[in-house]
């Protein structure tokens, strides 16, 4: 049990409104949830989420410590693209998330390498081993891992520095008339919604590339190369742009014209300087086959 003490310097605000904005790592609603067990003291006394603060109240907040689960292996089949005694490069499956995080502790990516390699990079700690970087659960493409933390540090000096070649392919909605384009937003949590990116003021600084591969009646293949490498980055850009991707329920049209279990968005090509040998590598993963099926779909409805 980990506790807080904070001394109240407002009146007339309610306690659990009140630290929410003074605790901005835990959200209202785990406050209230600490209120009505009795977690939360106002001068040593038990109080309820409407109690309204005075100067000079002393509150006592008891926070319970969060147990981790351990990460287990699991037999899940890998798509291998690469492997040696240093890096794993995998093409991740459509649905697939990377590593175990609140409601998806099994069936990860880190689940099957945890499985498959005799040993991963632990800079990310237990629940991250060997993952330098990441791609969306319904993205589907490649990814490396690191086996040791040698690789993972070399690798994550590549990232940093925006030296890694990180090339997509997107099916958006509506035809882009441009044939290429530059995209610049600094990306951040959206303010109302905390569960979804957006471009903010106050963002991370984010650039990606695009140019068109073929048009159709009412959406574009494109090829989308990162130069930073920001959470949901494509998905966010090309959405600001008025054209989101196809499937992305969460960035793009509630209503979606196809069954898609996801964003129609691949990580295609995914180049680096190997860490042990100082060789560049390249490595390619080919369209899963709903994504050419769409393709082909597309292609026979242009007219």
């Amino acid at each position: 049990m980990k506790s807080k003490k904070i001394i109240s310097e407002v009146s007339g605000i309610r306690i659990d409104g009140f630290l929410a904005e003074k605790l901005k790592d835990i959200s209202r609603s785990h406050i209230q949830k600490l209120i009505n067990e009795g977690k939360v003291l106002v001068n040593d006394k038990e109080v309820k989420t409407n109690y309204k603060v005075k100067v000079g109240d002393i509150i006592i907040i008891n926070i319970p410590e969060v147990k981790k689960p351990s990460i287990e292996a699991e037999e899940i089949e890998l798509d291998i693209l690469y492997e040696d005694d240093d890096i794993i490069v995998v093409n991740k499956p459509q649905g697939m998330v990377v590593h175990p995080a609140a409601g998806n502790y099994t069936g990860t990516l880190v689940n099957a390498l945890l499985n498959h390699c005799d040993s991963l990079s632990g800079v990310n700690g237990p629940i991250r081993p060997g993952i330098v970087h990441r791609i969306d659960k319904d993205t589907s493409g490649v990814i490396v891992a690191a086996k040791n933390d040698f690789s993972h540090i070399e690798l994550a000096k590549q990232i940093k520095k925006h030296t890694m070649t990180r090339r997509y392919i997107a099916i958006v909605e509506g035809v882009i008339k441009v044939d290429d384009g530059i995209i610049e937003g600094a990306i951040g949590r959206n303010p109302k919604d905390r569960k979804k990116m957006d471009i903010v003021s106050g963002g991370r600084y984010a650039k990606t590339y695009f140019k068109v591969l073929d048009r159709f009646k009412s959406n574009t293949l494109i090829e989308a190369k990162l130069d930073t490498g920001r959470t949901h980055q494509i998905r966010v850009h090309m959405a600001h742009i008025g054209h989101p991707v196809v499937g992305d329920s969460v960035y793009g049209y509630k209503k979606q014209k196809f069954n898609l279990k996801g964003q129609a968005l691949h990580a295609a090509i995914l180049g680096f300087i190997h860490p042990r040998s100082g060789q560049y590598m390249e490595f390619k993963a080919p369209l899963p086959p709903y994504f050419e099926e769409l393709i082909d779909i597309l292609k026979q409805t242009m007219f």
